[in-house]
């Protein structure tokens, strides 16, 4: 069996996207935008999926979920001044877990892309458990093709 991986280099794969500026702080001594400020670019584009597509679950229904897997790839360096665009896919939901694609994009150019898997802990925070169902719903709704 031939599993589809998704091209996370292609703007196609994004449904959601995230405008970030910029700033001068963000830069090294070699005047590239450093990884630090990469990292944050995916972590806004995160926190802007979930605040459009996920604030109206019932109050403590997102609570509990905790980022266990953050891969980045750096493609291309990013110049400031400017701006960059975020695009956030859901890739796989499992059981106790959902998977992300991420890619920051300059233009036409992809400059990172990142992998995100987040998991769903149980009350003690001991291990995992299932994804509550509302929050699934969402995710599905989100969930692209893996062949795109």
């Amino acid at each position: 069996m031939t599993i589809s991986v998704p091209d996370p280099t292609s703007r196609a794969l994004y449904r959601h996207w995230t405008q970030v500026t910029i700033r001068y702080a963000d830069l090294d001594p070699n005047n590239h935008v450093n990884n630090r400020a990469i990292n944050q670019y995916f972590a806004d584009g995160r926190v802007s999926l979930r605040q459009q597509h996920l604030c109206d679950l019932p109050s403590g229904v997102l609570t509990g979920f905790a980022l266990v897997k953050f891969t980045a790839t750096y493609r291309s360096t990013l110049h400031f001044p400017g701006t960059v665009e975020v695009g956030t896919a859901v890739t796989r939901i499992g059981r106790t877990s959902y998977e992300l694609s991420q890619g920051i994009f300059q233009g036409d150019t992809c400059a990172a892309t990142a992998e995100v898997v987040t998991v769903h802990l149980n009350q003690d925070r001991s291990g995992s458990s299932p994804l509550p169902m509302p929050v699934r719903t969402l995710l599905e709704a989100l969930l692209v093709d893996a062949s795109r």
